[in-house]
Protein backbone atom coordinates (compact mmCIF):
# COMPACT_ATOMS: atom_id res chain seq x y z
CA UNK A 1 0.00 0.00 0.00
CA UNK A 2 1.27 3.33 -0.88
CA UNK A 3 0.66 6.42 0.48
CA UNK A 4 -0.68 9.81 -1.17
CA UNK A 5 -0.98 13.57 -0.41
CA UNK A 6 -2.42 15.77 -3.24
CA UNK A 7 -3.73 18.92 -3.14
CA UNK A 8 -2.78 23.28 -3.47
CA UNK A 9 -2.22 25.77 -1.42
CA UNK A 10 -2.07 29.73 -1.31
CA UNK A 11 0.99 29.44 -2.26
CA UNK A 12 0.38 27.07 -5.18
CA UNK A 13 -2.91 28.42 -6.18
CA UNK A 14 -4.59 31.86 -6.20
CA UNK A 15 -7.97 32.46 -4.57
CA UNK A 16 -9.82 32.64 -7.44
CA UNK A 17 -8.71 28.98 -7.78
CA UNK A 18 -8.74 28.02 -4.20
CA UNK A 19 -12.30 28.67 -3.90
CA UNK A 20 -13.29 26.85 -7.00
CA UNK A 21 -12.11 23.28 -5.35
CA UNK A 22 -13.16 23.96 -1.84
CA UNK A 23 -14.82 21.08 -0.21
CA UNK A 24 -17.56 22.52 2.38
CA UNK A 25 -18.55 20.13 5.40
CA UNK A 26 -21.39 18.18 4.03
CA UNK A 27 -19.46 17.47 0.58
CA UNK A 28 -16.47 15.82 3.08
CA UNK A 29 -17.97 12.75 3.71
CA UNK A 30 -19.89 12.06 0.34
CA UNK A 31 -16.16 12.75 -1.23
CA UNK A 32 -14.40 10.20 0.80
CA UNK A 33 -17.11 7.69 0.09
CA UNK A 34 -16.97 8.24 -3.39
CA UNK A 35 -13.33 7.60 -4.03
CA UNK A 36 -13.59 4.48 -1.81
CA UNK A 37 -16.34 2.73 -4.13
CA UNK A 38 -15.30 4.58 -7.01
CA UNK A 39 -11.60 4.09 -7.24
CA UNK A 40 -10.77 0.70 -5.05
CA UNK A 41 -10.33 -1.18 -8.38
CA UNK A 42 -6.83 -1.49 -9.92
CA UNK A 43 -7.37 0.42 -13.09
CA UNK A 44 -8.68 3.56 -11.12
CA UNK A 45 -5.21 3.48 -8.02
CA UNK A 46 -6.60 0.58 -6.03
CA UNK A 47 -8.00 3.18 -2.92
CA UNK A 48 -8.50 2.11 0.05
CA UNK A 49 -8.16 5.11 2.65
CA UNK A 50 -9.16 8.55 2.48
CA UNK A 51 -9.40 11.78 3.90
CA UNK A 52 -10.09 15.70 2.69
CA UNK A 53 -8.66 18.65 4.29
CA UNK A 54 -10.18 21.75 3.20
CA UNK A 55 -9.66 25.20 4.62
CA UNK A 56 -9.55 28.72 3.39
CA UNK A 57 -5.58 28.00 2.19
CA UNK A 58 -5.82 24.82 1.36
CA UNK A 59 -7.60 21.59 -0.04
CA UNK A 60 -5.63 18.38 0.20
CA UNK A 61 -6.32 14.71 0.03
CA UNK A 62 -4.64 11.58 1.43
CA UNK A 63 -4.76 8.61 0.18
CA UNK A 64 -3.69 4.85 1.23
CA UNK A 65 -3.58 3.09 -2.59
CA UNK A 66 -2.12 0.16 -4.66
CA UNK A 67 -0.56 2.42 -7.59
CA UNK A 68 -0.32 6.26 -7.04
CA UNK A 69 -0.16 7.54 -10.64
CA UNK A 70 -3.77 6.07 -11.72
CA UNK A 71 -5.44 6.85 -8.02
CA UNK A 72 -3.71 10.85 -8.90
CA UNK A 73 -5.53 10.65 -12.04
CA UNK A 74 -8.64 9.41 -10.78
CA UNK A 75 -8.50 11.38 -8.12
CA UNK A 76 -7.61 14.75 -10.34
CA UNK A 77 -10.19 14.03 -12.68
CA UNK A 78 -12.94 13.69 -9.84
CA UNK A 79 -12.42 17.04 -8.33
CA UNK A 80 -12.37 18.44 -11.74
CA UNK A 81 -15.65 16.86 -12.62
CA UNK A 82 -17.41 17.46 -9.24
CA UNK A 83 -16.37 21.20 -8.96
CA UNK A 84 -16.84 22.25 -12.80
CA UNK A 85 -13.15 22.73 -13.29
CA UNK A 86 -10.80 22.40 -16.51
CA UNK A 87 -8.24 20.18 -15.84
CA UNK A 88 -6.05 22.10 -17.85
CA UNK A 89 -6.96 24.98 -15.03
CA UNK A 90 -6.59 22.69 -12.32
CA UNK A 91 -3.02 20.87 -12.95
CA UNK A 92 -0.71 23.69 -12.95
CA UNK A 93 -1.36 24.37 -9.26
CA UNK A 94 -1.39 20.84 -7.59
CA UNK A 95 1.50 18.97 -5.64
CA UNK A 96 1.31 15.11 -5.01
CA UNK A 97 3.93 14.09 -2.38
CA UNK A 98 4.04 10.30 -2.08
CA UNK A 99 5.67 7.74 1.20
CA UNK A 100 8.05 10.00 3.41
CA UNK A 101 7.44 13.06 1.29
CA UNK A 102 3.49 12.62 2.13
CA UNK A 103 4.32 12.37 5.57
CA UNK A 104 7.46 15.20 5.55
CA UNK A 105 4.76 17.40 4.17
CA UNK A 106 1.85 16.20 6.60
CA UNK A 107 3.97 17.25 9.04
CA UNK A 108 5.27 20.89 8.18
CA UNK A 109 1.48 21.39 7.44
CA UNK A 110 0.45 20.57 11.34
CA UNK A 111 2.94 22.24 12.76
CA UNK A 112 2.59 25.68 11.03
CA UNK A 113 5.54 25.72 9.09
CA UNK A 114 3.46 25.47 5.57
CA UNK A 115 1.14 27.87 7.11
CA UNK A 116 -0.03 31.14 5.59
CA UNK A 117 0.50 32.71 9.40
CA UNK A 118 3.53 30.52 10.47
CA UNK A 119 3.10 29.03 13.11
CA UNK A 120 -0.23 29.28 13.67
CA UNK A 121 -2.29 26.40 15.43
CA UNK A 122 -5.57 26.51 13.99
CA UNK A 123 -4.38 24.23 11.54
CA UNK A 124 -4.13 21.24 13.99
CA UNK A 125 -7.74 21.51 15.25
CA UNK A 126 -8.46 21.28 11.37
CA UNK A 127 -6.75 18.53 10.31
CA UNK A 128 -8.16 16.61 13.42
CA UNK A 129 -11.72 17.44 12.09
CA UNK A 130 -10.57 15.75 8.83
CA UNK A 131 -8.87 13.04 10.72
CA UNK A 132 -12.85 12.36 12.13
CA UNK A 133 -14.64 12.76 9.35
CA UNK A 134 -12.64 10.31 7.95
CA UNK A 135 -12.81 7.82 10.59
CA UNK A 136 -16.37 8.00 10.74
CA UNK A 137 -16.66 7.41 7.15
CA UNK A 138 -14.79 4.26 7.46
CA UNK A 139 -12.07 5.94 5.66
CA UNK A 140 -8.96 5.59 7.63
CA UNK A 141 -6.68 2.15 7.50
CA UNK A 142 -3.84 1.26 9.21
CA UNK A 143 -1.87 4.07 6.66
CA UNK A 144 -3.96 6.51 7.23
CA UNK A 145 -4.30 5.99 10.95
CA UNK A 146 -0.80 6.02 11.18
CA UNK A 147 -0.02 8.95 9.70
CA UNK A 148 -2.49 11.18 11.64
CA UNK A 149 -1.64 10.10 15.09
CA UNK A 150 1.76 10.70 14.15
CA UNK A 151 1.61 14.07 12.68
CA UNK A 152 -0.40 14.90 15.89
CA UNK A 153 2.22 13.69 18.18
CA UNK A 154 5.02 15.85 15.51
CA UNK A 155 2.60 19.13 15.64
CA UNK A 156 2.83 18.75 19.87
CA UNK A 157 6.80 18.00 19.89
CA UNK A 158 7.44 21.09 17.20
CA UNK A 159 5.40 23.47 19.37
CA UNK A 160 6.82 22.48 22.93
CA UNK A 161 10.63 22.35 21.85
CA UNK A 162 10.37 25.45 19.60
CA UNK A 163 9.10 28.99 19.43
CA UNK A 164 7.74 28.48 15.90
CA UNK A 165 4.30 30.28 17.31
CA UNK A 166 6.18 33.23 19.10
CA UNK A 167 5.04 36.29 18.01
CA UNK A 168 2.94 35.63 15.31
CA UNK A 169 0.61 37.90 13.87
CA UNK A 170 -2.76 35.84 13.03
CA UNK A 171 -5.34 36.58 10.21
CA UNK A 172 -7.10 37.88 13.13
CA UNK A 173 -4.45 40.69 14.55
CA UNK A 174 -3.61 41.54 10.83
CA UNK A 175 -7.30 42.64 10.00
CA UNK A 176 -7.81 44.83 13.22
CA UNK A 177 -3.79 45.98 12.32
CA UNK A 178 -5.91 46.82 8.48
CA UNK A 179 -8.92 48.69 10.34
CA UNK A 180 -6.58 50.94 12.35
CA UNK A 181 -4.76 51.95 9.25
CA UNK A 182 -8.20 53.02 7.68
CA UNK A 183 -9.74 54.04 11.02
CA UNK A 184 -7.12 55.01 13.43
CA UNK A 185 -8.78 54.06 16.18
CA UNK A 186 -12.22 51.96 16.51
CA UNK A 187 -14.24 53.81 19.23
CA UNK A 188 -16.14 54.99 16.98
CA UNK A 189 -16.65 51.99 14.28
CA UNK A 190 -19.55 50.26 14.60
CA UNK A 191 -18.43 46.31 13.91
CA UNK A 192 -20.61 43.28 12.05
CA UNK A 193 -19.36 39.88 12.25
CA UNK A 194 -21.20 37.57 9.44
CA UNK A 195 -21.06 33.89 10.40
CA UNK A 196 -20.51 32.02 13.88
CA UNK A 197 -17.22 29.88 13.03
CA UNK A 198 -13.92 29.57 14.94
CA UNK A 199 -12.69 32.27 13.03
CA UNK A 200 -15.22 34.65 13.50
CA UNK A 201 -15.09 33.91 16.93
CA UNK A 202 -11.44 34.96 17.10
CA UNK A 203 -11.49 37.94 14.92
CA UNK A 204 -14.72 39.39 17.53
CA UNK A 205 -12.39 38.82 20.05
CA UNK A 206 -9.42 40.72 18.39
CA UNK A 207 -11.93 43.53 17.63
CA UNK A 208 -13.91 43.00 21.02
CA UNK A 209 -10.55 44.55 22.81
CA UNK A 210 -10.33 47.93 20.74
CA UNK A 211 -13.34 48.76 22.14
CA UNK A 212 -15.72 49.65 18.93
CA UNK A 213 -18.79 51.37 19.36
CA UNK A 214 -21.06 48.06 18.96
CA UNK A 215 -20.55 44.77 17.56
CA UNK A 216 -23.24 42.51 15.82
CA UNK A 217 -23.11 38.90 14.89
CA UNK A 218 -25.42 38.17 11.76
CA UNK A 219 -25.74 34.33 11.08
CA UNK A 220 -27.90 31.96 9.54
CA UNK A 221 -28.69 29.90 13.27
CA UNK A 222 -29.94 32.90 15.69
CA UNK A 223 -28.86 30.69 18.52
CA UNK A 224 -25.20 30.07 17.76
CA UNK A 225 -24.78 33.77 16.91
CA UNK A 226 -26.25 34.83 20.32
CA UNK A 227 -23.78 32.10 21.81
CA UNK A 228 -21.19 34.50 20.39
CA UNK A 229 -22.49 37.58 21.18
CA UNK A 230 -22.44 37.04 24.94
CA UNK A 231 -18.93 36.35 24.91
CA UNK A 232 -18.03 39.56 23.17
CA UNK A 233 -21.19 41.83 24.58
CA UNK A 234 -22.37 42.19 21.26
CA UNK A 235 -26.20 42.00 19.25
CA UNK A 236 -27.10 39.30 17.42
CA UNK A 237 -29.49 39.10 14.23
CA UNK A 238 -30.75 36.67 11.62
CA UNK A 239 -28.34 36.19 8.52
CA UNK A 240 -31.71 37.24 6.81
CA UNK A 241 -31.45 40.34 7.95
CA UNK A 242 -28.33 41.03 6.12
CA UNK A 243 -29.27 43.31 3.06
CA UNK A 244 -31.06 45.69 5.15
CA UNK A 245 -28.94 46.32 7.58
CA UNK A 246 -25.46 46.13 6.53
CA UNK A 247 -25.43 49.60 5.77
CA UNK A 248 -24.70 50.54 9.22
CA UNK A 249 -21.75 49.07 9.55
CA UNK A 250 -18.24 50.70 8.91
CA UNK A 251 -16.45 47.52 9.28
CA UNK A 252 -18.06 44.11 8.25
CA UNK A 253 -15.91 40.58 8.79
CA UNK A 254 -17.34 37.73 6.75
CA UNK A 255 -16.46 34.11 7.03
CA UNK A 256 -19.09 31.21 6.41
CA UNK A 257 -19.29 27.97 5.01
CA UNK A 258 -21.67 29.01 1.65
CA UNK A 259 -20.76 27.83 -1.76
CA UNK A 260 -22.01 31.29 -3.41
CA UNK A 261 -21.23 35.13 -2.41
CA UNK A 262 -23.52 36.11 0.35
CA UNK A 263 -22.94 39.91 0.28
CA UNK A 264 -23.34 41.35 -3.81
CA UNK A 265 -22.59 44.07 -5.72
CA UNK A 266 -25.82 45.15 -5.44
CA UNK A 267 -25.86 45.08 -1.30
CA UNK A 268 -23.13 47.35 -1.47
CA UNK A 269 -24.28 49.72 -3.85
CA UNK A 270 -27.08 50.00 -1.76
CA UNK A 271 -25.10 50.26 1.51
CA UNK A 272 -23.02 53.05 -0.23
CA UNK A 273 -25.77 54.80 -1.17
CA UNK A 274 -27.25 55.07 2.84
CA UNK A 275 -23.81 56.06 4.26
CA UNK A 276 -23.40 58.65 1.80
CA UNK A 277 -19.97 57.29 0.65
CA UNK A 278 -18.82 56.97 3.98
CA UNK A 279 -16.10 54.36 3.90
CA UNK A 280 -16.90 50.91 4.48
CA UNK A 281 -13.96 48.71 5.34
CA UNK A 282 -14.89 44.88 4.67
CA UNK A 283 -12.82 41.70 5.32
CA UNK A 284 -13.65 38.36 3.42
CA UNK A 285 -12.08 35.51 5.14
CA UNK A 286 -14.05 32.81 3.18
CA UNK A 287 -13.41 30.24 1.12
CA UNK A 288 -15.08 30.33 -1.73
CA UNK A 289 -15.67 33.90 -0.75
CA UNK A 290 -18.63 35.36 0.49
CA UNK A 291 -18.04 38.69 -1.34
CA UNK A 292 -18.67 39.30 -5.19
CA UNK A 293 -14.90 39.98 -6.11
CA UNK A 294 -16.86 42.89 -8.67
CA UNK A 295 -17.60 44.98 -4.92
CA UNK A 296 -13.49 45.72 -5.06
CA UNK A 297 -14.19 47.93 -8.00
CA UNK A 298 -16.37 50.12 -5.97
CA UNK A 299 -15.18 53.86 -4.39
CA UNK A 300 -15.34 54.13 -0.31
CA UNK A 301 -15.52 50.44 -0.40
CA UNK A 302 -11.61 48.54 1.35
CA UNK A 303 -11.96 44.84 0.70
CA UNK A 304 -9.57 42.29 2.27
CA UNK A 305 -9.37 38.74 1.08
CA UNK A 306 -7.88 35.88 2.84
CA UNK A 307 -4.85 36.14 0.43
CA UNK A 308 -4.24 40.14 1.42
CA UNK A 309 -4.11 39.64 5.26
CA UNK A 310 -1.56 36.92 4.28
CA UNK A 311 0.75 39.68 2.99
CA UNK A 312 0.79 40.84 6.25
CA UNK A 313 1.10 38.25 8.61
CA UNK A 314 4.09 37.21 6.63
CA UNK A 315 5.61 40.14 8.03
CA UNK A 316 8.83 39.05 10.65
CA UNK A 317 9.03 35.47 9.14
CA UNK A 318 12.98 36.53 8.99
CA UNK A 319 13.36 36.81 12.85
CA UNK A 320 11.87 33.29 13.69
CA UNK A 321 14.47 31.52 11.33
CA UNK A 322 16.08 29.64 13.94
CA UNK A 323 12.70 28.00 15.00
CA UNK A 324 11.65 27.11 11.63
CA UNK A 325 14.68 25.34 11.72
CA UNK A 326 14.20 23.36 14.60
CA UNK A 327 11.26 22.38 13.70
CA UNK A 328 12.98 20.87 10.51
CA UNK A 329 15.17 19.23 12.24
CA UNK A 330 12.37 17.35 14.55
CA UNK A 331 9.74 16.69 11.43
CA UNK A 332 13.19 15.18 9.78
CA UNK A 333 13.77 12.98 12.38
CA UNK A 334 9.83 11.79 12.98
CA UNK A 335 9.83 11.18 9.07
CA UNK A 336 12.52 9.14 9.43
CA UNK A 337 11.03 6.94 11.76
CA UNK A 338 8.16 6.95 9.30
CA UNK A 339 10.21 5.47 7.07
CA UNK A 340 10.84 2.52 8.62
CA UNK A 341 7.72 1.78 10.09
CA UNK A 342 6.48 1.90 6.05
CA UNK A 343 9.79 -0.46 5.62
CA UNK A 344 7.98 -2.93 7.97
CA UNK A 345 4.75 -2.36 6.85
CA UNK A 346 6.15 -3.64 3.15
CA UNK A 347 7.22 -6.73 4.14
CA UNK A 348 3.73 -7.44 5.86
CA UNK A 349 2.33 -9.34 2.65
CA UNK A 350 5.72 -11.23 2.42
CA UNK A 351 5.27 -12.50 6.17
CA UNK A 352 1.90 -13.37 6.12
CA UNK A 353 3.36 -15.08 2.45
CA UNK A 354 5.25 -17.55 4.49
CA UNK A 355 3.36 -18.10 7.95
CA UNK A 356 0.13 -19.04 4.73
CA UNK A 357 2.75 -21.72 3.03
CA UNK A 358 4.31 -22.81 7.27
CA UNK A 359 0.47 -23.37 8.19
CA UNK A 360 -0.46 -25.11 4.79
CA UNK A 361 2.75 -27.56 5.52
CA UNK A 362 1.95 -28.02 9.59
CA UNK A 363 -1.55 -28.99 8.52
CA UNK A 364 -0.35 -31.30 5.98
CA UNK A 365 1.91 -33.13 8.48
CA UNK A 366 -0.53 -32.97 11.04
CA UNK A 367 -3.45 -34.78 8.97
CA UNK A 368 -0.50 -37.30 8.09
CA UNK A 369 0.21 -37.89 11.68
CA UNK A 370 -3.35 -38.57 12.77
CA UNK A 371 -4.66 -40.68 9.91
CA UNK A 372 -1.06 -42.91 11.56
CA UNK A 373 -2.73 -42.63 15.23
CA UNK A 374 -6.28 -43.78 13.81
CA UNK A 375 -4.25 -46.76 12.47
CA UNK A 376 -2.81 -47.53 15.58
CA UNK A 377 0.73 -46.62 15.60
CA UNK A 378 2.44 -46.10 18.23
CA UNK A 379 2.11 -42.16 19.74
CA UNK A 380 6.37 -41.53 19.72
CA UNK A 381 6.68 -42.83 16.27
CA UNK A 382 3.96 -40.65 14.92
CA UNK A 383 5.47 -38.09 16.74
CA UNK A 384 9.08 -38.60 15.71
CA UNK A 385 7.35 -38.68 11.83
CA UNK A 386 5.35 -35.58 12.56
CA UNK A 387 8.91 -33.75 13.78
CA UNK A 388 10.65 -34.96 10.67
CA UNK A 389 8.49 -34.27 8.29
CA UNK A 390 7.47 -31.34 9.37
CA UNK A 391 11.61 -29.74 9.90
CA UNK A 392 12.05 -31.15 5.89
CA UNK A 393 9.55 -29.68 4.32
CA UNK A 394 10.40 -26.28 6.64
CA UNK A 395 13.59 -26.37 4.90
CA UNK A 396 12.42 -27.80 1.76
CA UNK A 397 12.17 -24.42 -0.07
CA UNK A 398 14.70 -22.21 0.95
CA UNK A 399 17.48 -25.32 0.87
CA UNK A 400 16.42 -26.04 -2.80
CA UNK A 401 16.75 -22.02 -3.36
CA UNK A 402 20.32 -21.95 -2.14
CA UNK A 403 21.60 -25.02 -3.49
CA UNK A 404 20.05 -24.12 -6.93
CA UNK A 405 20.47 -20.65 -7.37
CA UNK A 406 17.03 -20.59 -9.86
CA UNK A 407 17.24 -16.86 -10.76
CA UNK A 408 19.66 -15.73 -8.23
CA UNK A 409 22.36 -13.30 -9.37
CA UNK A 410 25.60 -13.41 -7.70
CA UNK A 411 25.24 -10.69 -5.09
CA UNK A 412 21.14 -11.74 -4.57
CA UNK A 413 22.94 -15.36 -3.28
CA UNK A 414 25.62 -13.30 -1.01
CA UNK A 415 22.64 -11.16 0.98
CA UNK A 416 20.70 -14.89 1.22
CA UNK A 417 23.40 -16.02 2.76
CA UNK A 418 24.56 -13.41 4.92
CA UNK A 419 21.23 -13.40 6.30
CA UNK A 420 20.10 -16.83 6.59
CA UNK A 421 23.39 -16.71 8.47
CA UNK A 422 22.44 -14.15 11.03
CA UNK A 423 19.38 -15.34 11.45
CA UNK A 424 20.81 -18.72 12.48
CA UNK A 425 23.24 -17.71 14.74
CA UNK A 426 21.05 -15.45 16.34
CA UNK A 427 18.46 -18.54 17.20
CA UNK A 428 21.51 -20.71 17.42
CA UNK A 429 21.59 -22.65 21.08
Amino acid sequence: MQLLALGLNHTTAPLSVRERVAFGPDEIAETIAHMLERFSGTPQGGIHEAAVLSTCNRTELYVACEDTGAAKESILSFIANKKGVQRSELEPHIYTFEQEEAAHHTFRVASGLDSMVLGETQIVGQMKKAEKIARECHGLGVMLNHLFQTTFTVAKEVRTATAIGANSVSLAAAAVRLALRLFGNLSKERILFVGAGEMIELCAAHFAAQNPQSITIANRTVERGQTLARTVHADAIPLSELPETIGNYDIVISCTASALPIIGLGMIERAISERRHRPMFIVDLAVPRDVEPEVERLDDVYVYTVDDLGKVVSEGKQSRQAAISQAETIIGLRVADFVEWLKLRSAVPTIQSLRDRANYLRDEELSRALRHLHHGDKPEEVLEMLAHGLTNKLLHDPTILLRNGEGLTSDDRDLMERMLDRFYRRHDR
